[in-house]
Protein backbone atom coordinates (compact mmCIF):
# COMPACT_ATOMS: atom_id res chain seq x y z
CA UNK A 1 0.00 0.00 0.00
CA UNK A 2 2.65 2.65 0.51
CA UNK A 3 4.37 1.48 -2.47
CA UNK A 4 1.88 3.62 -4.79
CA UNK A 5 2.66 7.21 -3.09
CA UNK A 6 5.99 5.86 -3.38
CA UNK A 7 6.41 5.27 -6.69
CA UNK A 8 4.19 8.27 -7.54
CA UNK A 9 6.64 10.24 -6.16
CA UNK A 10 9.35 8.72 -7.94
CA UNK A 11 6.98 9.41 -11.34
CA UNK A 12 7.01 12.99 -10.48
CA UNK A 13 10.91 13.52 -9.85
CA UNK A 14 11.32 11.71 -13.04
CA UNK A 15 9.09 13.73 -15.13
CA UNK A 16 11.16 16.86 -13.51
CA UNK A 17 14.07 15.98 -14.13
CA UNK A 18 13.58 14.79 -18.04
CA UNK A 19 12.26 18.46 -17.65
CA UNK A 20 15.71 19.96 -16.47
CA UNK A 21 17.94 17.89 -18.88
CA UNK A 22 15.59 19.38 -21.75
CA UNK A 23 15.63 22.88 -20.76
CA UNK A 24 19.94 21.88 -20.27
CA UNK A 25 20.10 20.98 -23.80
CA UNK A 26 18.60 23.91 -24.76
CA UNK A 27 20.96 25.78 -22.82
CA UNK A 28 23.75 23.67 -24.55
CA UNK A 29 22.43 24.53 -28.14
CA UNK A 30 22.50 28.32 -27.80
CA UNK A 31 25.00 30.51 -29.15
CA UNK A 32 25.71 32.29 -26.13
CA UNK A 33 28.95 31.23 -24.45
CA UNK A 34 27.70 31.64 -21.15
CA UNK A 35 23.78 29.94 -22.10
CA UNK A 36 26.57 26.61 -22.90
CA UNK A 37 28.20 27.00 -19.20
CA UNK A 38 24.56 27.21 -17.56
CA UNK A 39 23.25 24.16 -19.54
CA UNK A 40 25.93 22.04 -18.75
CA UNK A 41 25.83 23.18 -15.01
CA UNK A 42 22.26 22.55 -15.57
CA UNK A 43 23.08 18.96 -16.86
CA UNK A 44 24.69 17.73 -13.73
CA UNK A 45 21.49 17.94 -11.53
CA UNK A 46 19.44 15.28 -13.54
CA UNK A 47 22.41 12.83 -13.25
CA UNK A 48 22.59 12.92 -9.48
CA UNK A 49 18.87 13.18 -9.23
CA UNK A 50 18.41 10.18 -11.25
CA UNK A 51 21.24 8.41 -9.15
CA UNK A 52 19.72 9.10 -5.82
CA UNK A 53 16.13 8.21 -6.94
CA UNK A 54 17.53 4.85 -8.40
CA UNK A 55 19.67 4.60 -4.57
CA UNK A 56 16.86 5.19 -2.67
CA UNK A 57 14.02 3.07 -4.51
CA UNK A 58 16.36 0.27 -4.59
CA UNK A 59 16.77 1.21 -0.78
CA UNK A 60 13.32 0.66 -0.53
CA UNK A 61 12.53 -2.53 -2.22
CA UNK A 62 15.53 -4.51 -0.94
CA UNK A 63 14.22 -3.33 2.97
CA UNK A 64 10.78 -4.45 1.70
CA UNK A 65 11.90 -7.80 0.83
CA UNK A 66 14.03 -8.47 4.36
CA UNK A 67 10.65 -7.62 6.54
CA UNK A 68 8.78 -10.11 4.02
CA UNK A 69 10.82 -12.34 4.55
CA UNK A 70 11.24 -11.60 8.53
CA UNK A 71 7.73 -11.71 8.47
CA UNK A 72 7.62 -15.63 6.83
CA UNK A 73 10.23 -17.20 8.66
CA UNK A 74 8.97 -15.75 12.47
CA UNK A 75 11.24 -13.93 13.11
CA UNK A 76 9.54 -10.62 13.35
CA UNK A 77 9.75 -9.23 16.91
CA UNK A 78 7.02 -10.04 19.37
CA UNK A 79 7.64 -6.69 21.94
CA UNK A 80 5.12 -4.61 21.62
CA UNK A 81 6.16 -0.71 22.06
CA UNK A 82 3.43 1.38 23.63
CA UNK A 83 1.97 4.05 21.65
CA UNK A 84 1.97 7.67 22.23
CA UNK A 85 -1.56 9.38 21.34
CA UNK A 86 -0.11 10.69 18.59
CA UNK A 87 0.34 6.86 16.94
CA UNK A 88 4.18 7.31 17.39
CA UNK A 89 6.26 4.35 19.94
CA UNK A 90 7.01 5.57 23.17
CA UNK A 91 10.37 6.33 23.35
CA UNK A 92 11.55 5.33 26.62
CA UNK A 93 9.78 1.68 26.15
CA UNK A 94 11.73 1.39 23.05
CA UNK A 95 15.07 2.46 24.60
CA UNK A 96 14.75 -0.08 27.31
CA UNK A 97 14.46 -2.88 24.54
CA UNK A 98 17.28 -1.32 22.51
CA UNK A 99 19.86 -3.50 24.53
CA UNK A 100 18.35 -6.57 23.65
CA UNK A 101 18.30 -6.07 20.19
CA UNK A 102 21.95 -4.77 20.32
CA UNK A 103 23.42 -7.93 22.23
CA UNK A 104 21.78 -10.15 19.70
CA UNK A 105 24.06 -8.29 16.81
CA UNK A 106 27.13 -8.76 19.06
CA UNK A 107 26.17 -12.96 19.03
CA UNK A 108 25.73 -13.09 15.67
CA UNK A 109 27.02 -10.02 13.27
CA UNK A 110 26.70 -12.52 10.30
CA UNK A 111 22.81 -12.82 10.76
CA UNK A 112 20.63 -10.54 8.34
CA UNK A 113 17.69 -10.59 10.81
CA UNK A 114 19.24 -9.33 13.85
CA UNK A 115 20.42 -6.41 12.31
CA UNK A 116 16.72 -5.89 10.90
CA UNK A 117 15.91 -5.98 14.20
CA UNK A 118 18.26 -3.78 15.21
CA UNK A 119 17.09 -1.57 12.56
CA UNK A 120 13.61 -2.02 13.83
CA UNK A 121 14.62 -0.78 17.58
CA UNK A 122 16.72 2.26 16.29
CA UNK A 123 13.19 3.40 14.27
CA UNK A 124 10.90 2.19 17.30
CA UNK A 125 13.47 4.57 19.32
CA UNK A 126 13.01 7.52 16.67
CA UNK A 127 16.58 7.00 15.53
CA UNK A 128 16.12 7.38 11.53
CA UNK A 129 19.78 7.51 10.79
CA UNK A 130 21.18 4.56 12.04
CA UNK A 131 17.70 2.61 11.81
CA UNK A 132 18.94 3.03 7.81
CA UNK A 133 22.47 2.62 8.45
CA UNK A 134 21.49 -1.08 10.43
CA UNK A 135 18.79 -1.43 7.38
CA UNK A 136 21.96 -1.34 4.87
CA UNK A 137 24.30 -3.17 6.75
CA UNK A 138 21.14 -6.23 6.97
CA UNK A 139 20.73 -5.81 3.67
CA UNK A 140 24.47 -6.48 2.90
CA UNK A 141 24.75 -9.73 5.09
CA UNK A 142 21.72 -11.05 3.60
CA UNK A 143 22.96 -10.50 -0.22
CA UNK A 144 26.53 -12.04 0.98
CA UNK A 145 25.01 -15.43 2.18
Amino acid sequence: MRRIPALLMAALLLLYLVFVAQYALRLLLDPQPIAKVMGAALLVLPVIGLWALVAELLFAFRAEGLAARLEREGRVPQDEVPLSPSGRPDREAADALFPKYQAEVEAAPDDWAAWFRLALAYDASGDRRRARWATRRAIRVSRAR
